[in-house]
């Protein structure tokens, strides 16, 4: 398979953006990093209808990784993507990774998007990314399950062990360079 258009998709916390940087080294497609185009300083999320536009303009270029789709522009990238790489990884895992990462960025006070940064206050509020693991975690897990099922060209990956391994034995001619 020649992809030039990678959708990584996964449970929150699982490393989709770790992924998509690596592989767009690694291949030299263009990675795009999704909270960056959808959240605004301060936190404020840009309306679905702009998102919707800007991902149309996105997923209509030729070549890209894709770190993560939200489900109201989910069907525009699916559409368009030539791969997609499933991190289904266990709770325990993507869990344990998502508070490291958050105690990390709290403690460094390390930007995520657009100035903004997460806090003690963010991480423990109802609109937090912990609780947002919760809430989406089965329903992202059975859509990559759906995916796979439907004969759709992804590549799931049950455990970091697996990405680490397929990143490292990927070929040229599974990824096409630009």
């Amino acid at each position: 398979m020649n992809a030039r258009r990678v959708l990584i998709y996964g449970v929150t916390g699982s490393g989709k953006s770790t992924l998509a940087l690596a592989l767009a080294k690694k291949t030299g497609l263009p990675c795009i990093i999704v909270d960056d185009l959808t959240w605004e300083s301060g936190w404020k999320a840009v309306p679905a209808e702009v998102q919707c536009d800007q991902f149309a303009k996105v997923c209509a270029q030729e070549s890209w990784v894709l770190d993560t789709a939200y489900s109201f522009w989910l069907d525009t990238a699916l559409n368009r993507a030539e791969l997609i790489v499933a991190l289904d990884y266990p709770r325990w895992i993507s869990f344990a990774r998502l508070a490291k990462r958050t105690v990390k960025r709290i403690v460094d006070h390390e930007p995520v998007c657009n100035g903004n940064r997460e806090s003690l206050g963010t991480a423990l509020s109802l609109d937090s990314i912990l609780i947002w693991h919760f809430r989406s975690f089965s329903n992202k897990r059975r859509r990559i399950r759906r995916w796979a099922a439907e004969g759709r060209p992804v590549v799931v990956h049950r455990h970091p062990r697996e990405t680490r391994q397929w990143l490292e034995e990927l070929v040229n001619s599974e990824i096409k360079k630009p």
